[in-house]
């Protein structure tokens, strides 16, 4: 598994973690998952080219909400790929979304969370 490009994906829904945790794997990629905004940032700071790309839901436990995780994210990588999940708050993204991010609306299949992972990925590269 060490050629697949690591995921970090902070969701605090269990059952949609783990359906997104699934998505990712069965599309080649291996998810690493945060418990919150505040441990994601800490893991890019720390491994800053270990991480190919962030899913992030917009609305988190802690202090830190997914806009804010994002940004941070960012300020490490300024062309880091971001890929917002939200049940709500997607209105928002136009002015609190970082430049060349997606936003998916919850709910999303599998496979649109794996091309969306697959195109910021590209994207970068």
């Amino acid at each position: 598994m060490q050629d697949r490009p690591i995921i970090l994906v902070i969701e605090d829904d269990r059952q949609l973690q783990s359906i997104v945790e699934d998505a990712l794997t069965d599309g080649g990629y291996e998810p690493a998952i945060a418990g919150s905004g505040e441990e994601a940032l800490t893991l890019l700071k720390a491994f800053t080219t270990k991480y190919r790309a962030l899913v992030v839901d917009i609305r988190l436990l802690g202090r830190l909400d997914g806009w804010r995780v994002a940004r941070g994210a960012r300020e490490i990588d300024a062309s880091f790929p971001v890929i917002y999940i939200t049940g709500g708050g997607g209105d928002e993204w136009p002015t609190k979304g970082v430049p060349g991010s997606i936003l998916l609306q919850k709910p999303f299949s599998p496979d649109e969370l794996v091309a969306a992972v697959t195109r910021a990925v590209a994207a970068k590269a």
